[in-house]
């Protein structure tokens, strides 16, 4: 495969953590790379010694006129996307009671709203190709909304629904979409990209609160390893099929099919109940 002939990736959130992990492999194969921070100065050790098949750029997915011109960036660079790896985004913990306003409204923007504008922008550049992967960061908050992550399991949930519309959209066009679901890796997201609301009521302590605590203290002690992450994302660009899911980490996947097996058996146990509500003979 020559330089002309690699794929194109185009990765936000690269400063650290899966983005970070992810450019670095990708990179080293010699594919062609777009990689993006808040701040593009923190990309430097990424990109050194890659010019010829690199390009870093500034993108706060939160803003518009960024995205709009990240997207023309990288299009008049490569000429092409072929995976576009929506990482950019943070945590946000507090009890869905003493969430605030500000806090809720700005992790929205971030991790769904950001996501979704970066999309539309480069999903013209995939319709013109007739190809394309887009592969979503959600998290295993995705399925499951933990005590003390409500708003940010509310904005995964909703990349996860979106994501479902968007798959359906675009298959015909040739371009697939995935969300890669991480339950806890050792990404350091506790120290770098996590904020929280502290509890203070007292009622909410044994539950969230207890949480908020412990989320903190198991910093650099989570069992999933970020580079086999990353390794995981780039084997599934490679399938024909790749997954419209794809959850990482022991943990994660015994949360996830738990939570679907029980959804699966409550809708049994009260299926006659929810068939009664259609109009007779309908």
């Amino acid at each position: 495969m020559t330089t002309q002939s690699s794929p194109v990736w185009f990765i936000t959130g690269c400063s650290t953590g899966f983005g970070h992990e992810l450019a670095k492999l990708v990179i080293a194969r010699g594919w062609r790379t777009v990689v993006t921070a808040r701040d593009k100065s923190r990309l430097e050790s990424l990109i050194d010694g890659h010019a010829n098949t690199t390009l870093a750029l500034d993108l706060d997915v939160t803003k518009p006129e960024q995205v709009q011109a990240a997207a023309k960036a990288a299009q008049a660079r490569f000429g092409r996307i072929d995976i576009l790896v929506n990482n950019a985004g943070y945590g946000y913990q507090a009890t869905v009671e003493e969430g605030e306003e500000a806090k809720i409204r700005a992790q929205f923007d971030a991790n769904a709203f950001g996501l979704f504008a970066l999309t539309r922008a480069i999903l013209p550049i995939m319709r013109q190709q007739h190809s394309g992967h887009v592969i979503n960061l959600s998290s295993v908050a995705g399925f499951i909304g933990f005590p003390g992550s409500g708003y940010y399991a509310a904005s995964k949930h909703a990349v996860e629904g979106w994501s479902d519309a968007l798959a359906a959209e675009v298959a015909p066009l040739g371009i697939k979409v995935t969300c890669v679901e991480p339950g806890p890796f050792r990404t350091d997201w506790a120290g770098r990209s996590l904020k929280q609301t502290p509890n203070r009521i007292a009622d909410y302590a044994e539950t969230a609160g207890t949480r908020l605590k412990n989320t903190a203290a198991g910093s650099g002690k989570q069992p999933g390893d970020p580079i086999r992450a990353a390794e995981a994302m780039i084997k599934i660009t490679q399938s024909e099929n790749p997954p419209r899911h794809l959850v990482l980490g022991a943990f994660g996947i015994d949360a996830v099919t738990k939570k679907l097996r029980a959804s699966l058996d409550e809708i049994e146990q009260w299926r006659e109940l929810g068939l009664a509500t259609d109009f007779p003979n309908s």
